[in-house]
């Protein structure tokens, strides 16, 4: 494997692969790092500078004068196909399927007996399929039309782009009539379910973003939609919560012990809606109680409040954005119909946004500040005779919108960067939600964000993301105008006046 021309080389890597073990699995490994030195007819395997034997593992002199071995391009490819040939029987089911896909990119017909030799012995129904893809991409190159036939229909019935390249790649190099329309066949149905592959991402991207406007707008829905406040500071509330988020991650990098850092987010969300509550009711408290009914000063107060916000952030945390992690739990993602993966994280957004949701509808509809804060909206006058409380019950209203803002920020920090101008991105945004939805309404809110974000997304694939954001904002603009009130006309007293 380490000496002779390169044919020669190939047909031992091949022959050591057929009855490989560990010792030849580490001895390809070392030729493909470029590890193995030569001295005459022996080889010897370099790790920190000392010599070993290839047989059996033992340390050795290394002699003057041995050269290091050198693969080629062609060489390095045959090592690579040849270790991953190995790994089939790896005791790590992941380690297994990954060799398998290996395999089936660097289709080799020598490789078939081993392949067929790991289908038979495999026990999951994940790497056996992969084990029949990597089978039925070995016999596309084989010299038997049937079984090139054969294996173009076993490849139909797979959704990968590997596949596809593969089909591709033999359609263009096959001359039989037969075996080059069982190859078109399964290249249609290949590409069709790539297609569909494609339009489920795009769904899966717009409910994903529709979640994210749903954080964002949901907290905004209360304190615009039902207290009438036009708070343009709600973006730097997010922004409280994403830093919230940032010094728990930093707590527990310092104070608890690594095996339980993963759980970090857990501990974050109740802190960040806290912080954000506190700093909206202080707001509230300070300075919008004495701004109710005047939303042009209102606007310009939060406004000038937002920007104290972002200078504040800055002389704490720095100007330039911080890092949050992700928890090994909501890394990665799951694959799904072969080619399409949904990443963990905005999984886990999507949840936790009907989480937020379902809480938020169970304390506005089921208990006795939910009671409250729906009389005072509907009629203040009214609720304050028959001894409500107002001015506390907008207190709490607006510090319940405001740790709803910190939730969101708490979710956009798992899929980005948290800086100071991490609210300004989503601030229109989250008004177009709650207008289109309706104010005061819930249900619209959440019609409109699930509605704008797959709209967005299938509208990105047509025209570009900045033309597909020009044309949502025509699109409300339009729909404003044919329905002022949004999707859910609001209901009651306050309707009327």
């Amino acid at each position: 494997m380490a000496l002779g021309d390169t044919e020669t080389r190939i047909q031992a890597v091949d022959q050591a692969v057929a009855g490989g073990d560990e010792r030849t699995a580490a001895f390809l490994q070392a030729l493909a790092e470029g590890s193995v030195k030569a001295a005459g007819e022996r080889v010897f395997v370099m790790r920190d500078g000392q010599a070993f034997d290839p047989v059996d593992g033992s340390p050795v002199a290394l002699p003057a004068g041995a050269e290091d071995v050198i693969s080629n391009n062609r060489m390095r490819g045959e090592l690579e196909n040849a270790i991953a040939a190995l790994q089939l029987f790896s005791p790590d089911e992941g380690q297994r399927a990954s060799a398998a896909r290996a395999l089936r990119e660097g289709a080799d017909e020598a490789r078939l007996p081993l392949i067929e030799k790991a289908y038979a012995a495999e026990t999951s129904a994940r790497v056996r399929q992969e084990l029949g893809l990597a089978r039925a991409a070995v016999l596309l190159v084989s010299g038997d039309k049937a079984r090139r036939v054969a294996a173009a229909k076993a490849l139909g019935r797979d959704s990968s782009p590997a596949t596809r390249t593969l089909l591709l790649e033999r359609l263009g190099a096959e001359t039989d009539s037969d075996a080059k329309a069982a190859l078109e066949t399964a290249l249609r149905s290949v590409e069709a379910q790539l297609a569909w592959n494609d339009r489920l991402g795009v769904l899966f991207s717009g409910l994903s973003l529709g979640s994210i406007l749903l954080l964002v707008a949901l907290g905004l829905a209360i304190t615009y939609g039902l207290m009438g406040v036009i708070n343009m500071a709600h973006g730097e509330l997010m922004m409280i919560g994403a830093y919230a988020t940032y010094v728990v991650q930093g707590l527990f990098e310092r104070h608890v012990p690594p095996a339980a850092f993963d759980w970090y987010l857990l501990a974050a969300v109740p802190v960040s809606f806290a912080a954000a509550a506190l700093v909206g009711a202080a707001l509230e408290r300070g300075v919008i109680r004495f701004l109710y009914g005047r939303p042009l000063e209102t606007l310009l107060a939060t406004w000038g409040i937002s920007l104290m916000l972002m200078q504040l952030v800055r002389s704490i945390f720095g100007a330039q954005n911080v890092g949050v992690e992700n928890p090994a739990w909501m890394s990665g993602g799951v694959v799904v119909l072969g080619s399409l993966q949904l990443p963990w994280n905005r999984i886990v957004i999507v949840g936790f946004a009907g989480c937020v949701l379902l809480a938020t509808a169970l304390l506005i509809a089921r208990t006795r500040l939910g009671l409250f804060v729906r009389g005072v909206t509907q009629n203040r006058p009214i609720a304050a005779c028959m001894g409500v409380n107002t001015a506390r019950i907008d207190t709490y209203a607006f510090a319940l919108g405001s740790g709803i803002a910190g939730l969101a920020g708490c979710a956009l920090s798992q899929i980005g960067n948290v800086g100071p101008d991490l609210g300004q991105a989503y601030i229109v945004d989250s008004f177009m939600v709650v207008v289109l939805g309706g104010v005061g309404q819930l249900a619209g809110t959440v019609y409109a964000a699930l509605g704008l974000g797959v709209l967005n997304k299938l509208l990105e694939g047509w025209t570009g993301a900045v033309l597909a954001k020009i044309a949502v904002l025509v699109f409300i603009i339009f729909f404003i105008q044919k329905r002022p009130q949004g999707i859910f006309a609001l209901k009651g007293r306050s309707a009327e006046a």
